[in-house]
């Protein structure tokens, strides 16, 4: 369970990181990536996908003390993660974005649902209170 823990805290870090730059620094952060700078009206939804990298974040540091009572977090990120590679795939065979953007955010995903999925614990323990 400890290598789980530690995994949630990492995926915790990397969301942080992430919803902290699209919040204060979408534009540079975006340059850092590779990607072309948005116009400024698209700062406001790029906000909102912030807030939702942050909560997550905040949440899995949570998740990290107890993941078996806390499956649902764990398969949410599962679940993103199948979402962002299935979104990077797709561009990227469109030639929207070039695999050299596209890469490693795939290839991040890739690991995290590997990881989640083979270190998730089988079944819900409950405590009663």
């Amino acid at each position: 369970m400890k290598k789980l823990s530690w995994l949630l805290r990492l995926i915790a870090l990397l969301q942080l990181v992430l919803g902290l730059g699209f919040l204060f620094a979408p534009n540079l952060l975006l340059q850092a990536m590779g990607h072309s700078i948005p116009p400024e009206d698209l700062h406001y939804p790029l906000g909102m996908l912030a807030a939702r990298f942050i909560v997550y974040g905040l949440v899995l540091f949570v998740v990290a003390r107890y993941p078996q009572q806390n499956l649902l977090w764990i398969d949410g990120m599962i679940m993103i993660q199948f979402i962002d590679l299935g979104v990077g795939a797709y561009y990227t065979m469109q030639g929207v974005v070039p695999f050299s953007l596209s890469w490693m955010p795939m290839f991040n995903a890739s690991w995290i649902i590997l990881l989640l999925w083979t270190w998730r614990p089988s079944k819900v323990i409950r405590t009663t209170s």
